[in-house]
């Protein structure tokens, strides 16, 4: 019995196993429910009627199995049921007149009958419905025999307590009549009984909400009290301890707490004797509850209407409640964004109006939320988008309007989505492609242009409901990725064009319903579509009855050939046309370069002018002066031993430093600079600053690059204010680049020695605390094809280990 506890199951298959006795009639609590299977095993017994409290079922499986009797005429109140099957078991009587049961199969057993084909006409009465009148007698002459027996009991125990009482006499606040009449309250006696008696119609059964120990609890509604429980008494109890029940009735009447149930009084005659309460279901009593951690009024028989503001308060401990069923009223109060622990709310089928309070979008938490058939207006707040744990998203059957807000694709761990029925528009939002985990989507609404293809990304689909939109264009063949979908259902559109065939891969597929649309051609090879619901679509055709057979000559066929060569054309003409394009731009490149005199990748003009760069160097060296205003000072961050170092912001590279060199620098060591620069340029590495290139001419020399935002370490370091935003992980981080120029190194991928001169000087970081290692030192670096280092390069105390 374990099954019953999962309250948000919504698919059940216990089928090929060898379960026997009765289907648990408990199931019926399992309310959300929507596929049960149990097929294929040794079941026996009848259905259990509580099946109808699932709502919301929609594929029924019982085929194979022993079970006898009739079909449960409740299971007609499931609107919602597509697929039933209930074969090879031993079912007989009429079947409900619902069309999931038309339509179901139920061949292997004999003794089913109604105007179905292959089931004979019931007959009235037939053997069956004979013998199930007479198990109903015996039960209606048991409901009838017993409370008349039980009464004539009473009545004797009452004519025993008439001979022992005399006239009319009062004990304290206790009221006695020569009739055997008492009562025990601070109102008038005998009209409180006579409104109980009015007000109950004398017990009957039907206003009975519960059953007790020592008596039965009715719920009625009095001009004078309002909603109040009364409780009948068995005619043993009072009896048992006449002297402390009186005393018990006699001070609790007395009370008046608003944590403490009001009793308003007992009365007691021959036939009756019954406590009056206040009724805790409509009490306002129940928001002030504030340790309320579970509460179910789903499954009741409550009446009247009860305004859901005034019922319920904040609840911090709240986890789950269920509301459903035509109770309440009134608007949903801003107060449920603040249970903070609540996982599942469910205020489905009541006659709740106003707009959705956008605070529940503050329950994080929540699992579950059910608001469907109710009288909500408004939009879908887009603070739902903050609900990221929610799996169950049901606002169907309102008077909602709007689109779905964009915020709503935060939700990817939904697994159910109906948003049928409350007048939406527009088109259907690509967020819900984000859906991932989705089992079941229903959109029927007044969705227009095409069906997203994407939603064949969705491939947890299980049911896909798109009918009753405005929908138009072909049916995407991507649908085909729906490998485990079961239900689809696209009817009343205007989808156009045929079917496609990718979509009899879906072996999964039962019940599929495209009628009317403007479909056309041959329907798919597969049996989900052979049995399909294909009415209102004049351009189908296949081996089915009521359509057309198809002829391969058909305009049709013949449409979608040239379409299908069109698109042939398409695909082999456009790949030639881009490889030509490409081509020429190519040999306009080279036409452009074959002038170009270059020393490897060094440039040189006859007017002393030199740059080495993977850039037009004349460009780069004209708007570098030209941004620096010929190297003003202004422009000048700091100055060096070998020059000084300028930034500026250039529209081709951004930011970036210019390091204006001393006059004498180039020439100390011209070879092994060019050859430093050479190498320094084609390095890319995040972890390394990029050297753009080096320019020089008569008037200036200098390297551009690229441009560090925080500095260097060594400066953040000594800031006592900068270095405190330096934590743990972003000094790790740091250490981990530094890391990753020696291993660049290490593994020859940088020709240039990065293990000399390290320091936190020339270890700069950008805005995001990413470490960029420095090369300005470049005069001092040897060449490095050179192979005879005779002399320690580098700084003790920074020099590599390797070195020694």
């Amino acid at each position: 019995m374990c099954i019953v506890d999962f309250v948000q199951l919504f698919q059940l298959n216990l089928s090929n196993n060898k379960f026997d006795q009765k289907i648990p009639k408990e199931i019926g609590r399992i309310t959300q429910l929507n596929v049960l299977d149990l097929s294929y095993n040794l079941l026996v017994v009848d259905i259990p009627p509580q099946l109808a409290n699932l709502k919301v079922l929609v594929n029924l499986n019982l085929s194979h199995n022993g079970i006898s009797g009739l079909i449960p005429r409740e299971l007609e109140t499931l609107t919602g049921l597509q697929d039933v099957v209930l074969s090879y078991n031993e079912l007989e009587g009429p079947i409900p007149n619902s069309k999931a049961f038309i339509n179901a199969s139920l061949e292997g057993n004999k003794g089913l009958c109604g105007n179905v084909a292959g089931l004979d006409p019931c007959q009235m009465p037939s053997y069956v419905v004979k013998k199930h009148s007479m198990a109903k007698g015996r039960i209606l002459i048991l409901i009838t025999v017993l409370p008349a027996m039980g009464a004539l009991i009473l009545l004797c125990v009452f004519v025993v307590v008439l001979f022992m009482c005399d006239k009319r006499r009062r004990v304290g606040d206790v009221e006695r009549w020569d009739d055997g009449w008492l009562s025990i309250t601070m109102l008038d006696g005998k009209a409180l009984y006579r409104d109980i008696l009015n007000g109950t119609e004398e017990f009957d059964a039907k206003l009975c909400i519960r059953h007790e120990r020592h008596g039965s609890v009715y719920k009625i509604d009095l001009p004078s009290l309002g909603n109040i429980a009364v409780k009948r008494l068995h005619s043993s109890f009072q009896n048992t301890h006449p002297k402390s029940f009186m005393n018990e009735v006699r001070a609790l009447t007395g009370i008046k707490h608003g944590n403490i149930v009001n009793l308003y009084g007992y009365c007691s005659n021959a036939q009756n004797s019954f406590l009056v309460y206040d009724s805790l279901v409509s009490s306002p009593a129940i928001g002030n509850l504030t340790n309320l951690v579970y509460l179910d009024l789903s499954i009741n028989q409550i009446t009247g209407s009860i305004p859901i503001t005034l019922a319920f308060g904040i609840h911090p401990e709240l986890q789950f409640i269920d509301l459903s069923d035509k109770v309440f009223h009134g608007a949903l109060s801003n107060n449920w964004g603040k249970c903070e622990n609540l996982i599942d709310l469910r205020v489905a089928r009541n006659n709740i109006s106003g707009s959705i309070p956008p605070e529940i979008g503050n329950v994080k938490g929540i699992l579950g939320l059910d608001l469907s058939s109710n009288h909500l207006i408004g939009q879908i707040p887009k603070e739902f988008g903050k609900l990221r744990s929610l799996v169950n998203l049901f606002l169907q059957n309102n008077r909602i309007s709007g689109n779905i807000p964009e915020e709503l694709g935060l939700l990817t761990k939904l697994e159910s989505l109906d948003l049928s029925d409350i007048r939406l528009n527009g088109s259907i939002p690509m967020c819900i492609v984000d859906f991932v985990q989705l089992f079941q989507l229903n959109l029927s609404n007044k969705f227009g242009q095409k069906i997203p293809k994407e939603i064949g990304r969705i491939t947890q689909l299980n049911v896909l409901d798109l009918s009753y939109n405005l929908l138009v264009g072909g049916i995407p063949p991507q649908l085909a990725n729906l490998k485990v979908l079961v239900n689809l259902n696209l009817s009343h559109n205007g989808l156009s064009g045929r079917i496609p065939r990718e979509l009899e891969t879906l072996t999964g597929l039962q019940d599929v319903v495209l009628s009317y649309n403007e479909l056309e051609g041959p329907i798919p090879n597969n049996k989900a579509f052979i049995n399909a619901s294909l009415e209102g679509n004049k351009g189908l055709c296949g081996n089915v009855a009521g359509l057309d057979p198809c002829e391969m000559s058909s305009s049709v066929v013949k449409i979608y050939s040239m379409a299908k060569g069109r698109k042939l054309i398409l695909i082999t003409v456009l790949p030639v046309m881009g490889a030509l394009i490409l081509l020429c731009v190519f040999v306009v490149v080279l036409v452009l370069c074959d002038k170009r005199r270059r020393v490897r990748d060094v440039e040189r003009r006859d007017d002393g002018w030199l740059s080495i760069t993977m850039l037009d160097g004349k460009t780069l060296y004209r708007d570098i002066l030209n941004a620096t205003e010929e190297f003003d000072a202004k422009f000048c961050i700091r100055h060096g031993g070998h020059g000084s170092v300028y930034t500026i912001n250039l529209p081709s590279l951004g930011n970036i430093a210019v390091k204006r060199l001393h006059s004498s620098f180039q020439n100390t060591h011209p070879k092994s600079f060019m050859n430093e620069v050479r190498a320094l340029t084609g390095i890319k590495h995040g972890n390394i600053v990029n050297l753009y290139g080096y320019c020089s001419n008569a008037q200036n020399s200098f390297c551009v690059y690229e441009y560090v935002e925080r500095g260097s370490l060594s400066s953040i370091l000594s800031n006592e204010v900068v270095s405190k935003k330096l934590d743990w992980l972003k000094r790790v981080n740091i250490i981990k680049g530094v890391a990753f120029c020696f291993v660049l190194h290490a593994l020859g991928l940088v020709t240039t020695d990065c293990s000399r001169d390290i320091s936190s000087s020339n270890v700069l970081l950008d805005s995001e605390y990413e470490t960029c290692v420095a090369y300005f030192r470049i005069a001092k670096i040897l060449k490095p094809d050179s192979t005879n280092h005779t002399a320690l390069a580098g700084t003790y105390g920074y020099v590599a280990p390797g070195k020694f």
